[in-house]
């Protein structure tokens, strides 16, 4: 599983959540766990010159991120919301690639405010459906992320943590019954 930490702004904290995240899905036991921070996967702006269905990849960014994404049997993507939508960072990670990411898994580690990010795991919806990526309703939403923190670690809720479980275990299902389907 790779755990995609889709914010690159400065005192985010994607950071703090993303280390809780991993340490949930290492401990559930059912996936190797990866994490790409785009902040240091450092991807500039669509600069590939052939539409990422050919893999004519030109750039050494570029298949750097392609293997990490291949390698992946699902993706866990850790998310604020902008604007009621999925910051540029991720938009144009999930943009560089097509088929890597198809007939995978993946769901949301969303946070915010009130509205717990929501709205940026549903405008990723969107995405995911043209490129085959297969969103789980299951995922942990948490809202007044910043009363969690702690010393820049999150400070768990019992319901995110069950919310964590539900998610990894039904990843795992649909990993299983897509991997003959990864193209």
């Amino acid at each position: 599983m790779l755990v995609v930490v889709g914010s690159t702004r400065p005192g985010r904290i994607g950071l703090p959540v993303s280390r809780w995240f991993v340490d949930r899905a290492k401990a559930h036991g059912g996936f190797r766990v990866s994490l790409a921070d785009l902040a240091e996967e450092n991807l500039p702006l669509l600069d590939e010159p052939n539409h990422p269905r050919l893999r004519d990849y030109r750039n050494d960014h570029t298949r750097r991120w392609s293997e990490k994404v291949s390698a992946a049997d699902a993706f866990v993507f850790v998310i604020p919301e902008y604007n009621y939508g999925i910051g540029a960072a991720l938009k144009n990670a999930v943009d560089y690639l097509h088929g890597e990411w198809a007939y995978k898994p993946a769901s949301v580690v969303s946070y915010g405010g009130v509205s717990a990010g929501t709205r940026s795991a549903l405008a990723l919806q969107t995405s995911a459906y043209a490129l085959n990526l297969f969103m789980l309703r299951e995922a942990v939403n948490i809202p007044f992320v910043r009363a969690l923190l702690r010393d820049d670690d999150i400070d768990a809720t019992d319901a995110m943590t069950t919310a964590a479980t539900a998610m990894l275990d039904e990843l795992g299902k649909v990993a299983t019954a897509l991997r003959p389907l990864h193209v």
